[in-house]
C-alpha cells in the first residue's frame, strides 16, 4: 500500500511520543536520538505542545507517550507537559524514565506522588545494558519501589534484562564488555532479537561491529527505490522544536504544521528525493550540488543517509528546515 503512494504527504498518525528534551543523563549505546549530557538544556514550551498536540489529534490519534531524552530533568516542565496533555483531553499512555533522577526513597515518591496527582498513571522504567552503563541499577530499583508506593503502574523496558543486570554490583555501572564477559561474546549481537531497536543514531556505531559494514557503491546497489518508511506512523515522534520525525529517521524533519499535507520538491528537497528516489538520490544530489565524497563503510542505507547529512549540516554549512535538529549533527 505505501508503495503506491506518489505524493509525500502523511495522512493519519497511529500511535507516538513527545520528546521532551534531547538532554540526558546518559548517552546510551543504542540512542536514537544522540541523546547526551552535551545537548543544551531545553525543553518544550505550553505554545508548541498544544500545538503538536492539536496536530496529532487532528490526524486521529488520541493518546501519546512522553520521552526525551529524560523528561524528569525538568520536573516543572514535566508537570506542565502532564497537565497539558490531560487538559486536551489526550491520553497519557507512558512517561519514560532512566531512573538518574533518583536520590532516595521519600523523594521520590513525593515527586511520583505529585506527578500522579497530575495525571500519571504508567511510567516506562528503562532497563537494559546500554542504560547500565551509565545508570547504576539500585537507581532502577528505587524508582520501581517508589512507584509501588506512590500508585503509579511500572512499565518495565525491559523486564527481560532485570535478572542480568542484577546479578551485577547495583551501587555501581556497568560496560556492555563486562556482560559480554559473563555471558558471552555474542551477547551484544543477541540484544536485538531481545529488546526493540530502530537502527539509527548511536545504535548504528554500536551495531556495526556486530553486522559489519560494506562500501557506498555496494550500499547504494543493495538499496534501490524510495525510502518509503518515512510514511512509517505505527511509532512515531514530535519534538520539543515543533518537528515531525518521519519514519523515525532521527535527524529529518517535518514542520509540525506541514503534517497532514503534501511536501513540496521546493520546501523539502532532501526528504522528496528520499521518499521518491532513496539513498541513491540522495547521494547523486549531495555528490553533485554539494561536492560530498563517501569517507568510509557503511553498515546500511541509514548509516549512509547520516553520513550524507552530516556532511551537509556541519561540513557544507546548509540551513535546512527538514536537516533538524542541528545539535543532532553535532553530538552524533
Amino acid at each position: 500500500m505505501l508503495g503506491r503512494q506518489s505524493a509525500f504527504e502523511i495522512k493519519h498518525l497511529h500511535s507516538g511520543g513527545v520528546i521532551t528534551n534531547y538532554y540526558c543523563t546518559s548517552a546510551c549505546g543504542h540512542c536514537l536520538y544522540y541523546c547526551s549530557p552535551r545537548w543544551k538544556k531545553e525543553y518544550i514550551d505550553r505554545e508548541t505542545l498544544i500545538e503538536v498536540l492539536k496536530k496529532i489529534e487532528s490526524l486521529g490519534c488520541r493518546s501519546v507517550h512522553i520521552g526525551g531524552g529524560e523528561p524528569f530533568l525538568n520536573l516543572a516542565g514535566l508537570k506542565m507537559v502532564i497537565e497539558t496533555v490531560r487538559s486536551l483531553r489526550v491520553n497519557i499512555e507512558y512517561v519514560e524514565t532512566n531512573s538518574s533522577w533518583f536520590k532516595e526513597r521519600e523523594s521520590a515518591i513525593e515527586t511520583l506522588s505529585s506527578l500522579r496527582e497530575r495525571g500519571l498513571s504508567t511510567l516506562l522504567i528503562s532497563m537494559s545494558p546500554f542504560h547500565n552503563e551509565h545508570i547504576p541499577f539500585y537507581k532502577v530499583k528505587g524508582v520501581i519501589e517508589a512507584c509501588r508506593e506512590a500508585n503509579i503502574s511500572v512499565f518495565p523496558w525491559i523486564s527481560e534484562f532485570y535478572p542480568e543486570i542484577a546479578a551485577f554490583d547495583d551501587r555501581t555501572t556497568h560496560t556492555v564488555s563486562e556482560y559480554e564477559e559473563k555471558y558471552g561474546d555474542n551477547y551484544l549481537s543477541r540484544i536485538p532479537s531481545r529488546y526493540w531497536i530502530h537502527f539509527g543514531g548511536r545504535a548504528l556505531k554500536t551495531f556495526a561491529r556486530v553486522y559489519g559494514t560494506r562500501n557506498y557503491q555496494d550500499t547504494l546497489s543493495a538499496n534501490k527505490g524510495g525510502c518509503r518508511e518515512l510514511l512509517d506512523v505505527s511509532h512515531f515522534h514530535c519534538d520539543l522544536y515543533g518537528n515531525y520525525i518521519p519514519g523515525l529517521c532521527s535527524g529529518l524533519a517535518i514542520r509540525c504544521d506541514h503534517v497532514g499535507t503534501a511536501l513540496s520538491q521546493n520546501d523539502y528537497p532532501f526528504l522528496t528525493t528520499l521518499f521518491r528516489e532513496g539513498i541513491g538520490g540522495l547521494g547523486a544530489l549531495a555528490a553533485s550540488k554539494y561536492g560530498f565524497e563517501p569517507s568510509r563503510e557503511y553498515m546500511s542505507k541509514c548509516d549512509l543517509c547520516f553520513d550524507i547529512r552530516k556532511y551537509l549540516v556541519l561540513q557544507v554549512g546548509v540551513s535546512s528546515r527538514e536537516l533538524q535538529p542541528r545539535g543532532f549533527y553535532e553530538n552524533g
